[in-house]
């Protein structure tokens, strides 16, 4: 198996609810873990918050957890992620599904190269770009 890069983010205490979203766009199976259920809780606010979760369909892998007290993060600030693909239907679907109620800071454009590029902020505070390749 080859090796593969799996983005991993950190939410501070929205990780649930971003997970489910970006499944509802994106598809495939999601798995998440408390810190309860992990038995690794030791402080009474983090025993609902995910430990780790995993979403995974046929072209993509990430996953993400929650913050814990002792490591707080600013969403956004240190990932981003990127889809890069062919399918320009599915492509420009997943850019206004997940940029909705975040802030689109390059629509989707041709570019000089002849691919379709755009970049948001979703309503998480991630940030996202979308590389659609001109057809051969």
């Amino acid at each position: 198996m080859k090796p593969t890069l799996n983005p991993y983010i950190i939410f501070g205490g929205t990780c649930r609810e971003a997970m489910q979203f970006y499944q509802s766009v994106l598809g495939g199976e999601l798995k998440m873990q408390t810190y309860s259920e992990a038995k690794m809780s030791k402080h009474k606010e983090t025993e609902d918050k995910i430990i780790h979760a995993s979403l995974m369909n046929d072209t993509l892998t990430f996953m993400a957890s929650d913050d814990a007290p002792d490591h707080k993060v600013k969403p956004g600030n240190n990932v981003q992620m990127s889809i890069f693909g062919s399918d320009e239907e599915k492509l420009t679907e997943i850019f206004n599904k997940l940029s909705e109620d975040g802030k689109v800071h390059m629509p989707l454009k041709k570019e000089f190269g002849g691919d379709t590029f755009g970049m948001f902020t979703d309503k998480f505070g991630i940030s996202w770009m979308i590389d659609i390749s001109a057809k051969a």
